[in-house]
């Protein structure tokens, strides 16, 4: 995707579809999965929640995030898919492999497996899921996960989880990408030795160029504490864009980056060892998505 006059080698811009700064139905958001496809965006990326509420906002809540894949593999043909990050706490490891392996054949081989253990603890009280001993569940899924999409059988006898012989069938022809969507050092003890890529949110590293490099770095030596080499692991950072001034559909915890000023931006990232950045647009629109195109 280009920026500027400037072709970018390397990195790859993909787009946060909407979530739950209000309520889209399905014929905008095919729009907008449409448009970003068309102006050239390498991936759409859907967010993976029951239910907000408690925040002194409305109580509000996304479409499901493995349907909404699967039914956006059916209406694009060329991008990436992948959620960000689908929650392991909210279906049994080997439930949420069979449906991360629908969506890979689906699409023709293009999701990302993109996995964390969730944190919105009200969306885990509403439905009844526990969130006691939260690192060492999503430990126990994680492993489930990634070896059933590897193609293993697997049987597992942990504390909170088990399986007994399970295969996912059909076997996939090709593995999807793993990605990790997490920060602290425990999680990342546990994915880095496996994951092919790693994300962060805008707020852990401050929407800023600066904080990036500081938290890629972070990465890089904790890939090593893991026993990898930094090299292997692709770099995702999602960025917080205000388009046209911005309407406050997304609440404000770190300054967003004006659209005027995304291209140089962009630059500045992959050169801070980015190699993708996915947008989380204000406001999420189809017009947004086309402008925003224009400006990179």
């Amino acid at each position: 995707m280009s920026v500027g006059s400037t072709e970018l080698r390397t990195l790859r811009v993909g787009v946060q579809l909407p979530e739950v700064e209000r309520v889209v139905r399905r014929d905008e958001l095919a729009a907008m999965a449409r448009a970003a496809e068309e102006c050239g965006f390498d991936s759409l990326w859907v967010g993976d929640h029951l239910l907000y509420r408690g925040d002194g906002r409305p109580e509000r809540g996304p479409w499901d995030c493995w349907t909404t894949l699967a039914w956006l593999a059916g209406s694009t043909s060329r991008v990436e898919l992948g959620p960000l990050v689908a929650c392991t706490a909210f279906h049994p490891p080997g439930i949420l492999a069979r449906q991360a392996a629908a969506v890979q054949e689906l699409s023709g081989g293009r999701l990302v497996a993109a996995l964390g253990a969730g944190w919105n603890q009200e969306e885990f009280r509403a439905f009844g899921l526990p969130f006691d001993h939260h690192v060492s569940r999503f430990e126990e899924a994680f492993t489930i996960i990634r070896r059933l999409l590897a193609g293993e059988r697997v049987t597992f006898d942990g504390r909170f989880h088990s399986t007994s012989d399970a295969v996912l069938l059909p076997p996939l022809e090709r593995a999807p990408k793993l990605m990790v969507g997490a920060n602290a050092p425990r999680m990342l003890s546990i994915t880095l030795p496996h994951v092919d890529a790693w994300n962060t949110w805008f707020t852990p590293y401050g929407n800023t160029v600066e904080g990036f490099a500081r938290h890629n770095a972070e990465i890089s030596e904790a890939a090593e504490r893991a026993g990898r080499d930094p090299a292997e692991i692709e770099r995702s950072a999602c960025v917080l864009v205000e388009v046209d001034g911005g309407t406050g559909e997304r609440p404000r915890d770190v300054p967003a980056v004006p659209a005027a000023e995304l291209p140089g931006h962009l630059r500045a990232l992959e050169e801070a060892g980015a190699d993708e950045a996915i947008l989380v647009l204000d406001p999420i629109t189809e017009d947004a998505i086309r402008s925003v195109a224009r400006t990179i």
